[in-house]
């Protein structure tokens, strides 16, 4: 894929990631919540997933690619490399699963209790 295709997905995805909020403010207000700190709340939530899960997925990407050169330069010990490099995924992945716990609880948890 080319350059220019990456910066136009981050570009969609930084849009997104302004505009949702709007949409959410509208429900929290009705619901006679403190709109700004609800505000506060999403935007956070939404950029610590969107940063985790970017950031999980390139360390999973970097993972792969460098058990499958290993494995190509080392036959023999692919399993020892299939073994660790599963391991390091499961780690990671739980690292983004924890980012989407949090988002969830930022989300639908009154904050700080009002």
């Amino acid at each position: 894929m080319s350059k220019r295709f990456y910066v136009l997905v981050g570009l969609i995805l930084l849009a997104v990631g302004f505009l949702s909020p709007l949409h959410a403010q509208e429900a929290a207000a009705a619901a006679g919540r403190s709109t700004e700190l609800v505000k506060w709340s999403i935007i956070t939530a939404g950029f610590a997933l969107a940063i985790g899960a970017a950031f999980g997925a390139l360390g999973q990407s970097r993972g792969l690619a460098a058990a499958v050169e290993g494995i190509a330069r080392n036959p023999a010990a692919a399993g020892e490399i299939r073994g660790n490099l599963i391991l390091g995924l499961v780690l990671i992945e739980s690292l983004v699963i924890y980012v989407l716990l949090i988002s969830l609880i930022l989300f639908f948890v009154e904050p700080f209790g009002n």
